[in-house]
């Protein structure tokens, strides 16, 4: 069993990147939790230790098998966010493909995004599922803990044990995040924010959702911690007022480009159009609509100023729900200028022109989340898949 460390840690070493593993039985589920993928955000990786802690200390058995990792060791030790490139935008297949092939030269992220692609072979192939992945975050900007998933049906399922907000569609605004990748082989794979980079209760937030994640993952019982309803009623007495929330809008850096986001937002407020929001090369920059200010950026590296939010609503979850088990996306194949992509069965190709009349929320009812402008042609990718084989 590999010991904890504490949260006074200063040092992370590349030998140690697994922080802790646990074998229950090879018929039970496999938990695999990340910390640590963005350098400065350093609340899970003390959550992580602390729960190692805890099972060790407590003896307790689990019925799966649970794995910690850590992400950007190099930065962790850095304090950065980075040091070349965003460990979490880097998890395209073309470029895994490239990285696989090439041996030299690597970039600091580049090897360590190698070794956690082993680290997660290792796993899928070694072990038996249902697999969940879960990677610990925190924010610049003061937050309640929330959900950020893919809009597949067994995220949402899984997602819904956890009395916090969740967040659906990222991966339409962003190129490459560890999650969107593993979710292309089907399994459940949640992104969990557990408040701003530096409170104390960030690390709270994150040992709460790793002990309910293993328990609505069947890992553990509830039964075996001994003060289990105190870290239920954590994130409960920190529940948002309204549960799904959607991305409608991304303000992306350019280049070179001076942001400063005006201070003082937090995740969730509610903003107008044409609310003051944050200064570009010393110009005002406005909402161009209303909702809830989401992931405004209050850190020095980031590629995302903000984005804004706006609920979901009950009747389409239930809409969505119906129509993807019944399997309604097959329709959308007949209409002329949407076909079948030859080489993905799990991607629609469409005329722009006929996309005019296809408004994206159609798309999305059906599972359709994520959009890529290629070949004049617009691709909408389904999130809801079964599961095959890692590469």
């Amino acid at each position: 069993m590999i010991q904890p460390e504490t949260q006074n840690r200063t040092a992370f070493s590349h030998e140690r990147r697994i922080l802790g593993q646990f074998y229950g039985t090879n018929k039970g589920p496999t938990v695999v939790i990340f910390a640590g993928i963005h350098g400065n955000e350093k609340a899970g990786v003390h959550a992580a230790d602390k729960v190692i802690h805890r099972i060790n200390e407590s003896h307790i058995k689990l019925n799966g098998n649970l794995h910690f990792i850590l992400g950007n060791i190099n930065a962790l030790n850095k304090g950065l966010r980075f040091e070349n490139e965003d460990l979490n935008r880097v998890w395209q297949n073309d470029h895994i493909v490239e990285l696989e092939t090439r041996k030299e030269n690597l970039s600091f992220e580049e090897r360590e995004q190698r070794d956690i692609l082993q680290i997660i072979r290792n796993i899928l192939n070694g072990q038996q599922g249902p697999f969940y992945f879960l990677d610990l975050h925190t924010t610049s900007s003061s937050s309640v803990p929330f959900i950020t998933i893919s809009d597949s049906l067994n995220n949402r399922k899984f997602s819904s044990h956890f009395p916090i907000p969740v967040v659906l569609g990222i991966e339409e605004y962003l190129d490459g995040p560890l999650l969107t990748y593993i979710n292309e082989y089907g399994h459940i794979a949640l992104g969990f924010e557990g408040g701003a980079h530096e409170a104390a209760s960030s690390i709270i937030n994150c040992e709460a959702f790793i002990w309910k994640a293993l328990v609505h993952s069947k890992c553990m019982q509830e039964s075996q911690l001994s003060n289990y309803k105190h870290f239920k009623s954590i994130l409960t007495d920190l529940a948002c007022e309204y549960k799904f929330f959607a991305i409608k809008y991304r303000y992306e850096l350019k280049g070179k480009e001076q942001f400063a986001m005006k201070p003082g937002f937090e995740n969730f407020e509610r903003i107008r159009k044409n609310d003051f929001l944050a200064k570009s090369n010393g110009h005002k920059i406005v909402s161009p609509r209303g909702g809830r200010i989401f992931m405004p950026l209050y850190q020095e590296l980031g590629e995302d100023g903000f984005f804004i939010l706006k609920k979901v609503s009950k009747f389409w979850l239930g809409l969505s729900i119906v129509a993807r088990k019944l399997k309604f996306n097959h329709f959308l194949r007949l209409i002329p200028g949407v076909r079948q992509d030859p080489e993905n069965n799990y991607t629609l190709i469409v005329n722009p022109h006929v996309a005019r009349f296809m408004t994206r929320p159609i798309f999305h009812l059906f599972g359709y989340r994520q959009q890529i402008y290629k070949d004049d042609k617009l691709h909408f990718i389904k999130r809801d898949r079964k599961i095959k084989s890692f590469l």
